[in-house]
């Protein structure tokens, strides 16, 4: 049996303002190509399908033609919301995608109402998945206990409860099957990407590895951006995100995972990489150093950040230069010796003040002297 296993769309997705539908439209045609290629039998999507929770019609298409392509190219589609979805909404859409025969659960459930799925696929081969949509710590533990526990208590105990709710979908698993857990969960000891928000990836509510079921043939995870094996009893693996969400993951590389399993057998986990995206990249250095960089760059989403002097227009020149350059910040330079002694203000013009602070905060533009002089005068004859 082979199952694709990909996580973490971030459909919606803005880069300082910037529309990344397009970029998500081609990497998951993409994954839909991969898995129609490799004649895959499940496509697992283990949450944050969505930036939002109220995510824009236009991003809600992607979403949908996204899952209608993967259905094309395979029997079994499965997604679970996460964290970043509107689970209320996935669970109220549930017969509308059923109906295209794909399966899409927003809350955990109990086994018999949804958050088992049994399935066969072509060549006979049974599979059975429990599905763990995100579980909120206000969800597992109630609000009640929340403002009686300590951090200590209410984390632990959110922790048992999953480790019930994990336990009591996977009484389902059979030995003639190839059994399967998919889940929207931190797991203590995995490594952020670098682009998830750290409220919402909540590294105290989380479960623990050894949490995860021994007879799971593979646990496929969603939450967090860096694809990445898990230590578990059983093959564990967090696919990761298929676009650089943010600039802290512009060295991940980005791929699906492909899993092959049979009844009694661990899974084999492959990775395939994806290259339909727009990589992100930080130049560094002064405009000259940036400017020489300038060739390299290709279609790259830039982060540059400026060693000099700030002026008025240093950024605008920047994005002239640079015009994928979606985030310019200028670090000055450390002064160097002994910073001088702070003088008296007694007794200087208000001009003079002024220069003395922008010398402070590295700027060195004479025009925005020249500007202070002529507002500073306009103020003075507005009193007078």
């Amino acid at each position: 049996m082979k199952i694709l296993h990909t996580s973490d769309w971030h459909v919606g997705k803005q880069l300082r303002g910037m529309s990344r539908l397009d970029e998500h439209r081609a990497v998951l045609a993409e994954i839909a190509g991969i898995a129609r290629t490799e004649q895959v039998d499940i496509v697992l999507v283990t949450g944050d399908l969505f930036e939002s929770a109220a995510p824009a019609p236009d991003a809600q298409r992607v979403v949908w033609e996204a899952l209608l392509a993967l259905r094309d190219a395979c029997p079994q589609v499965i997604a679970i919301g996460g964290n970043h979805d509107n689970q209320y909404a996935f669970d109220a859409w549930a017969p509308v995608f059923h109906a295209a025969g794909i399966t899409v659960l927003g809350h955990a459930t109990r086994a018999d109402a949804g958050g088992v799925v049994e399935c066969t696929t072509a060549s006979g081969e049974p599979a059975v998945i429990a599905l763990v949509p995100f579980v909120s710590q206000r969800f597992a533990v109630r609000a009640e206990q929340l403002l009686e526990l300590d951090m200590a208590q209410s984390t632990g105990l959110y922790a048992e409860r999953m480790r019930v709710l994990i336990d009591a979908l996977c009484r389902a698993f059979r030995p003639d099957a190839v059994n399967v857990l998919a889940a929207h969960c931190y797991v203590r000891g995995a490594k952020l990407g670098g682009g998830e928000r750290d409220a919402q990836v909540a590294n105290e509510y989380g479960i623990e590895g050894v949490q995860l079921p021994v007879g799971a043939h593979y646990v496929a995870l969603g939450h967090l951006h860096r694809a990445q094996r898990i230590e578990a009893p059983a093959p564990a693996w967090y696919a990761g995100s298929p676009i650089q969400v943010d600039f802290g993951e512009e060295r991940d590389v980005k791929h699906v995972l492909l899993v092959e399993a049979a009844p009694g057998t661990p899974a084999r986990v492959e990775t395939r990489p994806l290259r339909s995206a727009w990589t992100l990249r930080t130049l560094e250095g002064t405009l000259d150093e940036v400017r020489a960089q300038a060739p390299e760059v290709g279609d790259a989403w830039l982060r540059v950040v400026l060693h000099e002097p700030t002026r008025a227009g240093l950024a605008d020149e920047v994005r002239a230069l640079l015009p994928r350059a979606v985030d310019v910040r200028v670090e000055r330079p450390e002064p160097e010796g002994q910073p001088e002694p702070s003088r008296s203000r007694r007794g200087r013009s208000a001009r003079e003040l002024f220069a003395e602070y922008a010398a402070s905060e590295g700027v060195d533009d004479e025009r925005l002297l020249q500007l202070f002089a002529r507002l500073y005068d306009d103020a003075l004859a507005e009193v007078r």
